[in-house]
């Protein structure tokens, strides 16, 4: 009997465990439920009003240009290729702004840690003004009041006849692949493992006997001499496209249009004040203790902070360090207040005015961003994973 009531009650509304299942299965149900009426909704206000739904209008012409395309794009190509395009301008600004946000954050944290007062003062200035004047006030001051105010083609800023300045961009040679591009290629990459493993086999020697081998004299006899060899045997790797003035605008090269610099600009200058506190606090992090112990065995400052304090600090500074490059995908979406052509003014802005298809150009939009945040977000936490203590 005591068994049946034991067996009863563990069933029982009065156990936690079976309450907590109840909970839960009950929110999962409401869930789906409030999914599934937004989803039946939907698409019965889409059939009442006769709108069409799908992504069949990815196959139809687009009738209008983009003003930088990183592949061909003429004005009767698709919406497919205008998303492939968008895309690739996303990636393009993201990823400029992740690595200039981070090269001068890293000096800017280190700067707020010198001894030298000046240089503290300076860079603390910078990044209390720059961290706190908004993000679209920073676009529109490089775009409007800087780049646009350059001087026009005719008048452009010079540098050796390849490279000009003005306000319809910066325009610079581009290189072309010749002859001897893949033998060049093949040729870096062997120089690039032969040193790693020239490097690492020296490591270990000086690790098992305490003689020390220099390598950095094979390694950029290797680097410089190997694809050198490559260009003397099967001809130049590269040929260069030169801009020239043309009527009113530059012909040829490669451009960096205003939008494209403005947003970059914007981007690295804001975010790098936000990644420079994140350095400062990093290496802080790191017990004083261990900058005294590395200061007694005779380390120079810079072997110290490369080999003792950042270890130690990248422990603390890439969680948050994460989040701002996730900032810096999605603050790239502010592009369409200038016109420049990513994702979210191509795909949600023309697009979805051209064909109506309102809850699809959303989707695929947000579905970009959601992609793009979380595969940064998983490279980051294994590179975190790596670098976390273990405990043995």
């Amino acid at each position: 009997m005591r068994q049946r009531q034991t067996a009863k009650g563990a069933f029982s509304l009065t156990n936690p465990a079976v309450r907590a299942w109840v909970y839960q299965i009950l929110a999962v149900v409401v869930l789906f439920s409030f999914v599934g009426y937004i989803l039946h909704n939907t698409l019965t206000n889409l059939h009442h009003r006769g709108i069409t739904s799908g992504f069949g209008f990815l196959n139809d012409a687009a009738g209008f240009g983009i003003i930088q395309h990183l592949i061909s794009f003429q004005d009767g190509d698709t919406y497919g290729r205008v998303f492939i395009i968008g895309l690739l301008n996303t990636l393009l600004v993201s990823a400029l702004g992740i690595v200039f946000a981070s090269i001068l954050g890293f000096f800017l944290g280190l700067a707020r840690l010198s001894d030298n007062w000046l240089l503290r003062k300076l860079s603390t200035i910078y990044v209390e003004t720059f961290r706190n004047i908004p993000l679209l006030l920073q676009i529109f001051f490089w775009y409007f009041a800087v780049l646009r105010n350059l001087p026009g083609p005719r008048q452009s800023i010079n540098a050796f006849d390849m490279i000009f300045l003005s306000n319809r961009g910066l325009y610079m040679p581009m290189p072309l692949a010749g002859t001897g591009a893949i033998p060049t290629l093949l040729a870096v990459v062997i120089a690039v493992a032969v040193s790693l493993v020239l490097y690492r086999f020296n490591r270990r020697h000086q690790m098992a006997t305490g003689e020390l081998r220099r390598s950095w004299p094979w390694i950029i006899i290797l680097i410089l001499g190997l694809p050198a060899l490559a260009q003397f045997i099967f001809g130049d790797a590269l040929h260069w496209d030169v801009p020239a003035l043309r009527g009113f605008n530059f012909r040829g090269g490669m451009a960096l249009i205003p939008e494209l610099a403005a947003l970059t600009l914007a981007l690295s200058i804001y975010t790098s004040s936000f990644i420079a506190e994140i350095i400062r606090a990093g290496i802080q992090s790191v017990p004083y203790g261990q900058h005294e112990a590395a200061r007694s065995l005779g380390l120079p400052n810079p072997v110290t902070l490369n080999q003792v304090i950042l270890p130690q600090a990248l422990r603390v500074i890439i969680p948050p360090l994460t989040s701002q490059y996730l900032n810096i995908v999605k603050n790239s979406s502010l592009a369409a207040a200038i016109g420049y052509p990513d994702m979210v003014s191509l795909f949600a802005g023309t697009v979805l005015n051209q064909t109506g298809q309102a809850i699809e150009t959303i989707a695929i939009t947000m579905s970009v961003y959601l992609i793009i945040s979380l595969l940064i977000s998983f490279l980051m936490n294994l590179y975190n994973r790596r670098k976390a203590l273990v405990e043995r």
